[in-house]
């Protein structure tokens, strides 16, 4: 193992934060969580408690710590990005932003989206707009992440990244239910609804985002970098997968012009290219390999 380093997470309580925790604790290196205190960390962790969004209690938690490292898992505004930067600088010399996929919420290729079709240089910055709103926030999702990527790449103070995460599956403690949304409708006969026109998209195993944050913590690069594994999926091959593990399961579709759709489904197609990862360094695996194994543990039907 080469030097071991001093990291701060941010977040990291639940799902891949727990596992990037656990790795980076397992890889010799120091770790200190800062959250508001909602759920204990691993042992092993120094734990801080602060409120991020609030710059005086982020300040007074920190003191005169110092880290060669953040990786911040919940920043989804330019308004936290800010007070991130302002409180950090000085006090490490890399921070890793984990971004989102829904940065390319505007494209639609049918090739695989390369990093440069969202330039945080160019993103518009309007600190302005009623990000503490709960229900604007989940509406402008992307948006939210584009400004806060474009704050971190935009001021000195130290060297970031933005880590562009594709959609995560797998692991028994998943909390979005969007598996669970598909196996009850397939379990009950229930349609299934999804776009006329429904595109694939390009997903990331939990364990292996985890290894991808542990493993972008101790380089050196900058920008932007898409996190996915390789190759798309559709919805018809998340429901197989998933009918697989309800006796006599069988997904029946409804392709809806307008109106909501299912989880996992595409009006859109912005696939994320992973050229870029591999390039540095790190070679993610195939999508189709661990999908059966993922949407074993989500539904509890084990390995």
């Amino acid at each position: 193992m080469e030097k071991a380093l001093e990291v701060l997470v941010i977040g990291g309580n639940r799902y891949v934060g727990k596992r990037l925790i656990t790795r980076l604790l397992a890889e010799g290196h120091r770790v200190t969580v800062l959250n508001r205190g909602s759920s204990p960390p691993p042992a092993g962790v120094e734990h801080l408690r602060a409120d991020r969004d609030d710059e005086r209690s982020l300040t007074r938690a920190l003191g005169s710590l110092v880290f060669d490292v953040v990786v911040d898992q919940v920043c989804y505004t330019p308004r936290q990005a800010a007070i991130s930067r302002r409180v950090l600088t000085g006090r490490t010399r890399r921070y890793v932003m984990t971004s989102t996929v829904e940065v390319y919420e505007y494209e639609d290729s049918a090739a695989l989206v390369r990093e440069e079709a969202v330039d945080p240089s160019t993103v518009t910055v309007d600190p302005g707009l009623p990000w503490d709103d709960p229900a604007f926030l989940e509406a402008h999702y992307g948006e939210g992440k584009r400004q806060a990527e474009a704050v971190l790449a935009a001021g000195p103070g130290f060297e970031s990244t933005v880590v562009r995460v594709a959609h995560v599956l797998g692991g028994d403690d998943d909390f979005t239910g969007r598996l669970a949304h598909y196996a009850e409708r397939i379990r009950t006969g229930e349609p299934i609804a999804v776009p006329v026109a429904n595109r694939p998209a390009t997903y990331v195993y939990v364990e292996e985002i985890a290894r991808f944050l542990a493993w972008a913590a101790g380089e050196g690069f900058t920008g932007p970098v898409n996190a996915a594994s390789s190759g798309t999926l559709s919805t018809e091959e998340l429901c197989a997968a998933v009918a697989a593990h309800v006796p006599g399961g069988r997904a029946e579709f409804r392709p809806v012009e307008v109106g909501e759709v299912s989880p996992f489904s595409f009006r859109r197609s912005y696939g994320m290219d992973n050229a870029r990862a591999a390039r540095l360094g790190f070679a993610f695996g195939e999508a189709r390999q661990w999908l059966p194994r993922a949407v074993a543990e989500t539904l509890g039907k084990g390995d």
